[in-house]
């Protein structure tokens, strides 16, 4: 069941003559992606290190949405989900949205605990 992959990224503004200049193109997306956010990561600007969204730095949500974005292309077309079926593709995301936003929840959820814990100097839980 051999058959043409597609050759175009975001969502065809950037077409590519073969599979091997489409991994490459992939490939710089994903490494200005990763060197904004090491960018970010040492220079942590006071404007989003200063301000919160739903009790989490901004800078963090920053740090959370492009992990994200590099995982999405990553799984798009680097395991060449944008060329199963659609059915497949949706299981496959979905599931992986529903745990990445349950694992965001635990993570706020159990940082503010912690969070208030030690800001009180009051330990209810030996943990």
């Amino acid at each position: 069941m051999a058959h043409e992959h597609k050759l175009a990224i975001f969502r065809g503004l950037l077409k590519f003559r073969s599979n091997v200049q489409k991994i490459w193109g992939v490939f710089a997306f994903l490494c200005v992606v990763t060197a904004v956010e090491v960018a970010l990561g040492i220079l942590k600007p006071q404007s989003l290190t200063h301000a919160h969204l739903l009790a989490m730095k901004v800078l963090n949500w920053i740090f959370i949405l492009l992990t994200l974005v590099k995982a999405y292309y990553i799984t798009w077309d680097f395991m060449h989900m944008r060329d199963e079926w659609k059915s497949l593709r949706r299981s496959v995301v979905w599931t992986a949205v529903f745990l990445i936003c349950y694992l965001i929840l635990i993570l706020l959820i159990e940082g503010d605990y912690i969070f208030d814990v030690y800001k009180q100097n009051y330990i209810k839980f030996n943990f």
